[in-house]
C-alpha cells in the first residue's frame, strides 16, 4: 500500500491526499516523499479538480522527517538521504502551489518539522482544537526545509517565526489561531464536518480566479510589477465561464453557480 493515499470526487471536484504512515505519526522518509510526489502528480492532472485537502491518517498530521533514516548508513551519507527526501517533496510542494485549486491542510495531532512545512503549504489551514505545532529543526541542529522559512514568516511575521525556531516551543491550536499560524480551529467531534463544509465551499468557487490569486500572493514582485500582474490576471479571467456567470449573477441579483472553468 502507498504511504500516501489519493481520492478524487468528480461530482464535487474535491481531491484528497492522505499521508498514510500512522504507526510512525506519518513521519516522512524517502519512500513516502516519492509516494507524495506521485500522488500529487496524479491528483493535479485530474480534470475538474477544484479543491485539494491534505491530511494525515491516524492521530497525527505529520511528525516531520524520519530522522532515524538520516544516518542509517552512516552520517557521511546523510546528504544523499536528505536529497532523496527533499527532491520529491520540493517538487510536489511547487506543484501544489502552482495548481489553481486551493489547498486546505487539515491538521489533527502534531505537525512538526517538515510536517509543519507541509501544513503551511496550504492556502487554508484547519486545525483540530488539540493540534500542536512545532518547528523542531533546532532539535537536530538543522535549518528548516520544505519551504518553512518561506511560508512561516509570511503567516506569523519574522519575529514570531524566529521565536518558534530559536525556542523550539510547542504552539497549541488556540495560540496558532491567535497568531494566524492557522485559519480555523474545530472541536474534535465537529472536525470532519467542518472540513467537508469548508472544502465544498472552496470547491464551489471560481477556481481559475483562485488560481490567479494564489500566484499573485506567492509572488515577490515590486508594487509596480505586481499591479501589472494583477491587471493581466484579471484580463485573462474575463475569458472564463465563471467570470461570465459571476457578472450575470451579480447584475441579476442572484447567487452565482461557478463551474471552475
Amino acid at each position: 500500500m502507498s504511504n500516501v493515499l489519493t481520492d478524487f470526487d468528480p461530482a464535487t471536484g474535491i481531491g484528497r491526499l492522505t499521508l498514510n504512515r500512522p504507526e510512525v505519526l506519518n513521519a516522512l522518509d524517502a519512500a513516502t516523499a516519492q509516494d507524495f510526489l506521485t500522488a500529487v502528480r496524479a491528483l493535479t492532472t485530474k480534470p475538474g479538480l477544484r479543491c485539494i485537502v491534505l491530511t494525515g491518517a491516524g492521530r497525527a498530521f505529520a511528525a516531520g522527517g524520519d530522522v532515524a533514516t538520516f544516518t542509517a548508513n552512516g552520517i557521511e551519507r546523510a546528504p544523499e538521504v536528505i536529497h532523496a527526501l527533499l527532491d520529491p517533496l520540493n517538487t510536489a510542494i511547487i506543484a501544489l502551489r502552482q495548481h489553481p485549486a486551493p489547498v486546505i491542510t487539515a491538521v489533527k495531532g502534531v505537525a512538526a518539522g517538515a510536517g509543519l512545512s507541509l501544513a503551511l503549504s496550504g492556502d487554508l489551514i484547519l486545525a483540530e482544537e488539540k493540534a500542536r505545532f512545532v518547528v523542531a529543526y533546532d532539535r537536530v541542529g538543522a535549518p528548516p526545509d520544505c519551504g518553512m522559512s518561506w511560508f512561516l514568516p509570511r503567516r506569523v511575521g519574522r519575529g514570531m517565526a524566529f521565536e518558534m525556531m530559536l525556542t523550539g516551543r510547542v504552539i497549541t491550536a488556540p495560540e496558532a489561531l491567535a497568531c494566524r499560524l492557522v485559519d480555523r480551529t474545530a472541536h474534535a467531534e465537529a472536525f470532519d464536518t467542518e472540513l467537508e463544509a469548508l472544502a465544498l465551499r472552496v470547491a464551489s468557487g471560481p477556481t481559475q480566479a483562485y488560481g490567479h490569486f494564489k500566484a499573485l500572493m506567492d509572488s515577490d514582485m515590486g508594487l509596480a510589477e505586481h499591479l501589472e500582474a494583477e491587471r493581466a490576471a484579471f484580463i485573462r479571467t474575463t475569458a472564463t465561464a465563471d467570470f461570465a456567470e459571476g457578472v450575470a449573477a451579480f447584475t441579476g441579483k442572484r447567487d452565482p453557480k461557478f463551474q471552475g472553468a
